[in-house]
C-alpha cells in the first residue's frame, strides 16, 4: 500500500473516530440548540460513515466476518466477474476490429528497414551475422548433399546424346585443325622409328617371308627365287626403309597429294559419324555403362568440405562480412527500398500475417487473463482491488461521514424550526 493510500485509510477510520466521539460528547448538551445542532451533525455522519464504511467492506468481506447475506459480492461472484471482465476485454476493449484498425496503421516494412539500416554496421548485427553464417554453414550435411549433386549429374548425364557432344567436338577439332596435327604426330612418330636399325631389319624379315611363301609357277617362280637368293633380310629391309621415308617425306609436305587425300577421307568419316546408328547407339550404351559405374560421391564430398572450411575461414574475418555479406544486404535493402510496389506488397504481406495470427488467437487473450486471475486466491484478488481502488474507497467513507454530518444539521434545524 503506497504513502497516499495509507493516509486515505487513516484519514476514513479518523472521520469514523471523529464523528463517534463527537456524538457521544453533545449528548449532554441537547438543552441547547448548538448541542442538539452538534449531536444531529455527529449522529448523521456517525450514520453515514458506518453506513459506507458497511458498504465498501461488503463489496470485499463480511464485515466484522459475519455471513450477512447479500455481502461479500466479490468473492461469491468472482467467476461471474470474471467471464464478464473476459467478456469485456474480447467484446468491448480487444475486439478483433479495434485490433486490426491498429494494426492497419503501424507500418511493419518501414520500422523493419529502418531497423535494419540503423543495426546493419553495428558490431552486434555484425557478430550476429557471422554466427547465423557459421551455424548453417557448419550444419551442412556435406555427405546428403554430394548423394544429391551426384544423382542430378548422373541424371543430366544420361539424358544426354552422344551425338549432341559429337558434333560440337569434331567441329571445334576440325576448325582447329586437330586432323592435320594428328597425321602429322603419327608421321612424325612413324618417321623415328622407320630409322631405326630394329625397323629395317624386322621390315626385311617380314619381307623375306613373304617373298619365300609365295606360290607360283613356272618362270615367274624362277624370277621370285632367283630376287630372293640375291637379297638378304638387310638388304630387303634397307629397300623397304628408304621406301617408307621417302613417302613419309612426302607426306609431311602440305601439297601433298597423298596426304590431302588421307585428310579428306578423315574428315568425311568424322563429319558423318553421327549418321552411324550402330556407332552412335554403342557410344551411348558405352557413355551409360560408364555413368552407371561412375561414384563420384566421394570426389564432390571432399570438395564440398573444402568448401566449407574456406568459407568457415573466411567468415571469421570481419572484413569479408563487411565487404560482401554486410554489403550484399545493404544493396538488397535499397533494391528494396527503391521498388514501392515491392515495399507495398511485402507490407501487406505482414499487415496480413499479423491480423490472421490474431484471428486465429485472438480468445487466448481472454483464455490468458483467467489463467492468470485462477491462480490467485480471494484474499490476494481482494488485496489486489483494495490496493488498486483503496483510495477511492477510503474517500467513500469519508465523504459518507461528512455528508452525513452536513445533512445532520439541515435535518436537527429542520426540525426545530418546525
Amino acid at each position: 500500500m503506497s504513502k497516499s493510500e495509507r493516509k486515505s485509510h487513516y484519514l476514513a477510520k479518523i472521520s469514523l473516530g471523529v464523528m463517534t466521539v463527537g456524538f457521544l460528547a453533545t449528548i449532554p448538551f441537547q438543552g441547547s440548540f448548538i448541542g442538539r445542532l452538534l449531536q444531529g451533525g455527529f449522529e448523521a455522519g456517525l450514520v453515514g460513515g458506518l453506513a459506507d464504511w458497511f458498504a465498501v467492506t461488503a463489496l470485499f468481506r463480511h464485515p466484522l466476518g459475519i455471513p450477512i447475506p447479500h455481502t461479500a459480492l466479490l468473492p461469491k461472484n468472482r467467476d461471474r466477474m470474471i467471464r464478464g471482465l473476459i467478456s469485456m476485454l474480447e467484446n468491448d476493449w480487444l475486439t478483433k476490429e479495434s485490433i486490426r484498425g491498429k494494426i492497419k496503421q503501424v507500418q511493419f516494412s518501414n520500422m523493419i528497414m529502418n531497423f535494419a539500416y540503423k543495426e546493419l554496421h553495428s558490431s552486434t548485427f555484425k557478430k550476429g551475422i557471422a554466427s547465423i553464417l557459421k551455424k548453417i554453414i557448419s550444419n551442412v550435411e556435406i555427405e546428403k548433399i554430394a548423394s544429391i549433386i551426384e544423382k542430378e549429374i548422373k541424371a543430366n548425364l544420361t539424358k544426354v546424346d552422344v551425338t549432341t557432344i559429337l558434333q560440337p567436338v569434331i567441329q571445334q577439332s576440325l576448325s582447329k585443325k586437330v586432323d592435320e596435327r594428328t597425321l602429322d604426330y603419327l608421321l612424325n612418330e612413324t618417321e623415328k622409328w622407320m630409322v631405326t636399325e630394329e625397323a629395317k631389319l624386322k621390315m626385311g624379315t617380314i619381307a623375306k617371308q613373304l617373298l619365300d611363301n609365295i606360290e607360283a609357277d613356272g618362270f615367274m617362280k624362277f624370277a621370285i627365287n632367283s630376287f630372293v637368293n640375291l637379297l638378304n633380310e638387310e638388304k630387303i629391309g634397307t629397300i623397304l626403309q628408304s621406301f617408307f621415308l621417302s613417302r613419309i617425306s612426302m607426306m609431311q609436305r602440305s601439297d601433298n597429294e597423298f596426304r590431302e587425300l588421307i585428310l579428306d577421307r578423315i574428315r568425311n568419316e568424322l563429319e558423318s559419324l553421327h549418321k552411324r546408328e550402330e556407332l552412335v547407339a554403342e557410344l551411348n550404351q558405352w557413355k551409360n555403362s560408364f555413368i552407371n559405374d561412375w561414384n563420384p560421391s566421394v570426389q564432390i564430398a571432399d570438395m564440398l568440405k573444402q568448401l566449407q572450411n574456406k568459407l568457415l575461414l573466411m567468415i571469421e574475418d570481419e572484413t569479408f562480412i563487411e565487404q560482401h555479406v554486410i554489403s550484399f544486404i545493404k544493396n538488397f535493402l535499397d533494391r528494396l527500398n527503391s521498388d514501392p510496389v515491392k515495399v507495398e506488397n511485402i507490407e501487406n504481406w505482414i499487415q496480413n500475417q499479423v491480423v490472421q495470427l490474431i484471428e486465429q488467437n485472438h480468445s487466448k487473450i481472454g483464455e490468458l487473463v483467467k489463467e492468470n486471475l485462477e491462480k490467485l486466491d480471494n484474499e490476494t484478488l481482494i488485496n489486489m482491488m483494495e490496493n488498486n481502488v483503496g483510495k477511492d474507497l477510503q474517500w467513500i467513507r469519508v465523504n459518507g461521514a461528512i455528508c452525513g454530518f452536513i445533512i445532520g444539521l439541515v435535518l436537527t434545524i429542520f426540525k426545530d424550526l418546525l
